[in-house]
């Protein structure tokens, strides 16, 4: 049994996790979450979703009120399986009076790291990190920035099979962000599965194969990007004159105008010719065809109940402007 569990493609395989504070507080309401192996996984939501509280409970930091499931194939809070995952809190703080590379030395030994391995390790994920001539300064020299990416360098000293981060770009400038993202890809070429969770779906966006969207403590959404965002395809095409006359039979292929502005929803491209062939048989001018799709933050917001922002027309735009 332990082996057929251990051959799962999931990573992560949470079930039904719940968990109340006191007052009556329900942070997590039954989630179902599943990572597979070897992927980047992005959780998303807004302030007060729970996220934190699912990542601290996967790492055993919280108790849950209620949690089934598995990590790498063993129930939550497996021993050999925590030692074998990189953990970066939201938040962390290490020793001020530790450098670097004593800081690195010291968390990989708690996850019984041999000491060999921990010295030729540290100074690999330090210059990596672009740490390389910091690691004999003390912590407490430190930017906030440089205290992230040494996070994430702690993270992967222990040659990690789930590496669970916890806002890895908080503090981080824009090359910095950039670095984090191509050390997460290359971490995914390695086989490795990373866990992430960030208010940034900017930087989700960029690098997560499959997404969660957690609100009022449940998935509202749980999917790959194309998946989320299947339903939100249209084509917005722009063109100069008066397509009036011709209202009605844009209106039949499903297709609503504003001002110079067409939107087309769906991915049919026999209706998006229909639609040109309509517009350029009135004489108008087409000035680009553009396919859409809503980005994370829109579907975000979908999932909280609010609506996305819709396209606007030229004469729409310069209105509120000059308002």
């Amino acid at each position: 049994m332990v082996a057929l569990t251990e051959m799962t493609n999931l990573a992560v395989d949470l079930i039904d996790v719940r968990k109340t504070y006191a007052k009556n507080i329900h942070a997590l309401r039954g989630v179902n979450i599943q990572v597979g192996r070897g992927e980047i996984f992005g959780l998303l939501g807004p302030n007060g979703a729970g996220k934190t509280t699912l990542v601290k409970i996967m790492m055993t930091v919280v108790k849950p009120t209620r949690a089934m499931g598995t990590i790498m194939g063993r129930p939550i809070g497996h021993r050999g399986k925590l030692a074998k995952t990189g953990y970066l809190p939201e938040n962390h703080r290490f020793p001020g009076y530790l450098t670097g590379l004593q800081l690195l030395d010291y968390y990989a030994a708690l996850a019984k790291v041999p000491r060999a391995a921990r010295r030729a390790s540290a100074p690999k994920l330090l210059d990596q990190l672009g740490l390389s001539k910091w690691g004999e300064t003390r912590i407490d020299k430190y930017s906030k920035g440089m205290m992230q990416r040494l996070g994430i360098a702690q993270a992967l000293m222990n040659d990690p099979e789930l590496i669970v981060l916890d806002e890895p770009t908080d503090g981080l400038d824009p090359v910095g962000r950039r670095d984090v993202r191509q050390l997460l890809l290359e971490l995914r070429r390695a086989g490795k599965t990373v866990f992430l969770n960030s208010h940034l779906l900017s930087e989700l966006e960029m690098v997560c194969d499959r997404v969660a969207i957690l609100v009022d403590g449940l998935v509202a959404r749980q999917g790959t990007l194309s998946e989320l965002t299947e339903h939100t395809v249209e084509y917005r095409i722009t063109f100069s004159g008066d397509a009036q006359p011709i209202r009605s039979k844009l209106a039949a292929l499903r297709a609503t105008v504003d001002g110079d502005l067409v939107v087309l929803s769906g991915h049919d491209p026999a209706k998006v010719n229909a639609v040109i062939d309509l517009l350029r048989g009135q004489g108008l001018l087409i000035e680009s065809v553009q396919p859409h799709r809503f980005s994370l933050e829109d579907i975000l917001v979908e999932a909280m109940g609010g609506t996305a922002p819709q396209p606007q027309s030229r004469e729409r735009q310069r209105a509120d402007k000059a308002s």
